[in-house]
């Protein structure tokens, strides 16, 4: 799996977190990280979509996180997740930056997912995935991490 974001996440805490979880993955999840664009927000969004889309294999299956995707629980995340990785096709995560997404991204994806209505730190989101990875895979395994019982 490969997790291609815009920006450069330094030193701190989200880096600590990340790591957490990306240290607790199988397969290991790959992290490249882009340039932020310049400019106009059209002209900056179309030039992170471009390196975002050069730093995808063609033939990977490509899931955009966007505020306008799909809601999914973590159940059907996990659900979905396998099924990519069952399809052969490597799976790609992007995550744009501060302008969101150029159409070009959208229209590329496999799948739009969104975190939830509320919006997020780019670069938080990043550990936000890493953990419903994690979180993915532990359901899968039927490893107690993930607690489905509400009161």
């Amino acid at each position: 799996m490969k997790l291609i974001a815009v920006g450069k996440l330094k030193a701190g805490p989200e880096r600590e977190l990340l790591d957490r979880y990306c240290s607790r993955l199988r397969p290991k999840l790959e992290i490249v990280e882009v340039a932020q664009g310049r400019g106009a927000p059209a002209e900056l969004k179309r030039r992170e979509a471009d390196a975002l889309l050069a730093a995808c294999p063609d033939n990977a299956f490509l899931v955009a996180m966007d505020e306008g995707g799909k809601l999914v629980d973590s159940r059907v995340f996990s659900s979905q997740l396998q099924g990519w990785q069952e399809s052969g096709r490597p799976v790609c995560f992007m995550i744009g930056g501060a302008e969101g997404f150029d159409a070009a991204i959208i229209q590329r994806a496999d799948a739009v997912f969104s975190l939830g209505k509320l919006t997020w730190p780019h670069m938080l989101v990043r550990v936000m995935l890493a953990e419903q990875l994690f979180r993915a895979q532990a359901i899968q395994m039927g490893h107690p991490y993930h607690k489905a019982g509400r009161p």
